[in-house]
């Protein structure tokens, strides 16, 4: 049988709607089928209060066995950046020709995993995880919409479209230069940085302590 090409690696709190672009075009589109991997064998809800239960574990997947593996932001990226089942997959597929397409803040996890190492690359993170976490090489963080670097493009979450028609045509599908787009323009380094107040990131630190104390 065949092996599935594509998929999609899930954690709490993933975002649908930056991965459904890629994800409806390659299934209603194109027929392709597309597997659901994540650390467990259990229902995950998306940051919108959808659930989704993956078809394999990371331990019953290699990253090498997908011609592009995605993966969606989240609005909580710490329960994934924590979880060692998903670095140790992701890792794995260091030095293969798979496609990494990871949007918003999962960047964080390819950085974490080593997968991004002399890299350029984007993300939708607030700045100060720069200064928190010594895994994120900031010399490599370019200010824009998408960014692709050998076998990995990044995105920031608000292109996902962008994002995805980047990814699809990368894979060697023709979507069309407006794809589901009226057009395009160019964006400032001052819109596509962002970060947090004191107060926020105050809370965020505080998050962190639950992980690493």
């Amino acid at each position: 049988m065949e092996k599935t090409k594509y998929a999609v690696l899930i954690y709490p709190y993933f975002s649908l709607q930056e991965i459904t672009c890629i994800t409806s075009c390659l299934t209603v589109w194109f027929g392709e089928k597309i597997d659901i991997i994540a650390s467990e064998k259990k229902a995950y809800t998306s940051e919108d209060g959808f659930s989704a239960i993956p078809n394999k574990t990371v331990d019953e997947a290699e990253p090498s066995d997908y011609v592009c593996l995605i993966l969606p932001g989240t609005v909580n990226p710490l329960p994934a950046l924590y979880d060692h089942k998903v670095i140790d997959f992701l890792q794995r597929g260091k030095g293969t020709n798979t496609v990494y397409a990871a949007i918003s803040s999962a960047p964080l996890l390819l950085l974490k995993a080593g997968l991004l190492d002399d890299k350029d690359f984007t993300a939708g993170f607030f700045m100060q995880m720069a200064d928190t976490f010594p895994f994120i090489d900031k010399k490599h963080f370019v200010h824009k919409t998408v960014v692709e670097d050998g076998n990995v493009i990044t995105g920031i979450g608000m292109f996902f479209r962008e994002f995805a028609q980047k990814v699809m045509v990368r894979i060697g599908y023709d979507v069309g230069e407006n794809f589901m787009t009226a057009g395009n323009r160019e964006y400032t380094e001052e819109e596509l940085t962002f970060y947090w107040t004191d107060e926020e990131y105050k809370e965020f630190l505080e998050d962190l302590k639950g992980y690493t104390d």
